[in-house]
């Protein structure tokens, strides 16, 4: 079959069909509404105009803005601004579009990550809660300074007694996990051999669980003693890798968590995830006690919110960026296959040689990152965070991918599908804004997409062995 033939065929292409009708008619039915646009110029520089054309400085760029546009000089001199007011199309105009994209982004990188779940067989509703609590540990790490620095707060994490305890608790309960799951491994193999595995694997997850307590420990000390100092004079070669490898290690931890116990105690992931959903939205609201944190690093935030004549290139070009590898992990590399084969047919799969469980818990890491890197983004472009950040996400994510062409009975998905799922759902949430439709329908579209998608998936794989 030509190249061609494929390409139309896909269902990829059926769902940029489907964005490009939706947004046709939402261009056609949307009301005209009065735009304000404003830019201020940068503090101790003056605007000045020559022949009808405006010369500004705007974040240490240097600008024109023509007064046949509508645009008019407001302010006294060193506190100048360029404002006007125009008429425009409530959906399709630029401010409205690059919004639209940038909170798609937040999505679609999430939704990458899980379609290598559910191709896998699996699913994690707790992705919307990693975001979160990623967003608020690079907020806080941001924004506040511990009184004594760490080296006057390590003697005193380090010396509770809650550390150890916690650390104590972690690795007994991990013991106890390991040979229950050893013992129930069918083969020959003795039980001294089983229990040995098993107290090397406890002795690791007591030490991971000195680094959580540890952290927690930290972020407690910062909750209770902070003086508010603001790191504001931090530059960004040192917030932009601080808050990334902040989001990537809090959403990996709970990745990894959730992966280890998926596959150490053998229970399903709809109900580990269901329970550790609920578990990071409540560990969001400790530190900050429930409160949202604001004023952090400029630097930081200019750096996300950096804009080309009104566009946001960084959110969207990282979205792509992800798209990007997982489009050739997934398609081109061994782990790629190995998820594909599980997702098909897990005893195969481990007939075949595939470790099964370590897979499970790499792509379910991955999957946490994914969620931090999100958090990250969002941090960085709203410069909050809040402990109800996210709320609803694991929806529109599954959503996204579902709706992207990923199976929920396993063994196929598509990331370059999960990224326009992505755009679908938030295209979805900003017609019922455009139109003035209550906002509650969106969990209706959204849940009926799912089912939808799900039936269509269900149509085809009966049609297909008939040759239909």
């Amino acid at each position: 079959m030509p190249w061609w033939k494929r390409l139309f065929m896909a269902q990829e292409a059926g769902l940029v069909l489907v964005i490009a009708l939706l947004m046709a008619m939402l261009s056609i039915f949307s009301k005209p509404i009065t735009q304000r646009d404003f830019e201020r110029a940068d503090d101790n520089t003056k605007i000045t105009e020559n022949a009808g054309v405006f010369s500004a400085t705007i974040k240490n760029e240097p600008r024109t803005f023509a007064a046949a546009d509508g645009w008019e000089l407001k302010g006294a001199e060193g506190n100048q601004s360029l404002q006007r007011t125009r008429n425009v199309n409530k959906f399709l105009n630029l401010q409205n579009l690059v919004q639209l994209l940038v909170n798609a982004s937040f999505i679609a990188i999430m939704a990458v990550a899980i379609t290598a779940v559910i191709a896998m067989g699996g699913i994690d509703l707790s992705i919307g809660s990693i975001y979160a609590l990623a967003a608020l540990m690079v907020a806080l790490v941001l924004r506040y300074a511990w009184p004594e620095g760490v080296s006057g707060l390590a003697p005193r994490v380090f010396g509770s007694t809650a550390v150890w305890f916690g650390a104590l608790a972690v690795g007994a309960i991990s013991l106890v996990v390991a040979i229950v799951t050893g013992t129930r491994k069918p083969g020959p193999k003795a039980a001294g051999t089983e229990a040995s595995k098993a107290m090397a694997k406890a002795l690791a997850a007591a030490a991971i669980g000195v680094l959580i307590v540890a952290g927690w420990a930290i972020v407690r000390e910062m909750r209770d003693n902070w003086r508010g100092d603001q790191l504001a004079d931090l530059k960004l070669w040192a917030t932009l890798p601080l808050a990334l490898v902040v989001a990537l290690i809090v959403g990996g931890l709970c990745g990894l968590l959730n992966g280890t116990m998926i596959v150490g105690l053998r229970v399903h992931p709809f109900i580990i995830t269901l329970g550790t959903m609920a578990a990071y939205r409540g560990l969001c609201t400790l530190p900050t006690k429930s409160q949202s944190v604001a004023n952090m690093s400029p630097s930081f935030q200019d750096f996300l919110t950096f804009d080309v004549n009104g566009v946001t290139p960084v959110p969207v070009g990282i979205m792509l960026i992800i798209a990007l590898i997982g489009f050739v992990v997934l398609g081109y590399t061994v782990l790629g296959r190995q998820v594909y084969a599980i997702g098909g047919n897990e005893v195969a799969a481990k007939y075949a040689g595939i470790p099964v469980g370590k897979v499970k818990i790499i792509v379910y890491t991955i999957m946490g990152m994914m969620a931090g890197l999100a958090g990250f983004l969002y941090v960085g472009y709203y410069g909050a965070a809040e402990p109800a950040a996210g709320t609803g996400y694991e929806l529109s994510v599954i959503a996204a991918a579902v709706i992207g062409g990923a199976s929920l009975s396993g063994g196929r998905g598509s990331p370059t599908g999960a990224v326009l799922g992505a755009i679908l759902v938030q295209l979805i949430d900003n017609s019922l804004v455009i139109l003035d439709i209550d906002q509650s329908y969106k969990q209706i579209v959204i849940g009926g997409a799912i089912v939808g998608a799900v039936v269509l998936d269900q149509l085809k794989s009966r049609l297909m062995p008939m040759g239909r």
